[in-house]
């Protein structure tokens, strides 16, 4: 478990602590919560490949879900059946039903890096001091002061909501309403998935608020960043895959 950390804090914690100050550094008027937005782009700008695959493996899924119901509806009572009919359907459609996981998953320890930094913020003092390449002007006292309006170290109401109403839209684009998919089966399937869906659409956000209504706000703003910049990805990705359907 110590070789691990010490991995972690090697290839993400410190990099990352490191392009965080040096963009507090050199940005005009030193905004740490501009130093914040922009690490948090640069960082979605490096990991867009993966992302968009990602998004696209994910939106295929999305629409694939009436006729994903429909085999298991048909097939419900033949679990093997079930399988081998999903598994052609996915083969047919040259979708990859594990294809969003591997970009997940390489992007949550960066998530927790930046967490680790964020969360608590009375350790920054402490990361100046250890952990701060040589190369890299110590910047002394930090000012929290985003805009000179909003103290991120401490806890910000109105930007955990804010995050919430990000997380909101951002997975509404990914949960269309059941009731416009005419080719969706009627049945106690149907009306259970449909249900689950609507349950997650409103959970994810307000998990999102009471998370972030004790942290740090400069957690909501990176939430929020990261969040728009989604949303701005997520339509990008999507017109570029309408546009290559067939009319």
């Amino acid at each position: 478990m110590q070789i691990f950390t010490q991995y972690f804090n090697l290839l993400l914690h410190k990099p990352l602590f490191n392009a965080l100050i040096l963009l507090y550094l050199y940005l005009p008027w030193h905004d740490f919560g501009l130093a914040i937005i922009f690490l948090t782009i640069l960082i979605r700008i490096l990991l867009y490949p993966l992302m968009k695959k990602s998004i696209r493996s994910q939106k295929m899924l999305t629409d694939l879900q009436p006729k994903i119901q429909k085999i298991q509806q048909d097939f419900k009572n033949d679990k093997q059946r079930q399988t081998k009919e999903m598994m052609a359907l996915y083969q047919k459609e040259k979708i990859n039903p594990f294809g969003n996981i591997l970009p997940l998953l390489i992007q949550f320890p960066i998530l927790v890096a930046l967490y680790r930094i964020f969360w608590n913020w009375q350790g920054i003092p402490e990361l100046l001091n250890t952990h701060l390449y040589g190369f890299v002007p110590h910047p002394g006292l930090i000012n929290p002061m985003f805009l000179g309006i909003v103290n991120l170290s401490t806890p910000n109401v109105i930007l955990a909501l804010l995050a919430g109403i990000v997380q909101f839209f951002q997975s509404k684009m990914f949960n269309p309403s059941l009731a416009k998919n005419t080719s969706n089966p009627p049945g106690q399937m149907s009306k259970v998935s449909g249900m689950m869906q609507k349950q997650m659409l409103y959970f994810f956000p307000i998990f999102t608020v009471l998370i972030l209504w004790g942290l740090p706000s400069a957690v909501g703003l990176y939430w929020i960043t990261t969040g728009l910049f989604s949303i701005w990805q997520q339509r990008l990705i999507f017109k570029e895959i309408k546009n290559a359907q067939p009319s």
